[in-house]
């Protein structure tokens, strides 16, 4: 089990607040991974490539620096073959969809705007998340 890093998680959720917070004031939009991705696969010229491509690329640069700045990768453990992590993929993939926005849009934007919808989506997959843990780990193992 790898130990936990309150001063990273400290680190990490602030740099997250502050990005999103300045993705509103700047770009007057809410920092949702899921919309961000689907306005660069289904993009037209309206809907502002250039910022989702250079936001996607600093999501991807950021992990590259942290190896690169500590020599490691980022401690990541895989316990699923590649079949379960594509079925796990298109799961939360057609989650996203149904709750119409993911963990980033809803859990850290909309709560923070105290978005009814939000909560309610948050809660509903934080059990779902527990309840899956639950499952793979206790009974189907």
């Amino acid at each position: 089990m790898i130990e936990p890093n309150v001063a990273g998680g400290l680190i990490g959720g602030s740099l997250i607040g502050i990005s999103s917070l300045l993705m509103l004031l700047l770009l007057g939009r809410i920092t949702g991974i899921s919309g961000i991705l689907t306005g660069i696969i289904t993009w037209n010229k309206t809907d502002g490539l250039p910022w989702r491509a250079a936001f996607i690329g600093g999501l991807i640069l950021g992990a590259v620096l942290y190896q690169i700045i500590f020599g490691r990768p980022l401690p990541l453990q895989m316990q699923a073959d590649g079949v379960m992590l594509v079925l796990a993929g298109l799961l939360v993939g057609m989650g996203t969809r149904l709750g119409s926005g993911c963990t980033s849009g809803h859990g850290v934007c909309g709560i923070a705007r105290r978005s009814p919808r939000s909560i309610v989506s948050t809660v509903t997959f934080m059990a779902v998340a527990v309840i899956t843990v639950y499952l793979t780990r206790h009974v189907l193992a």
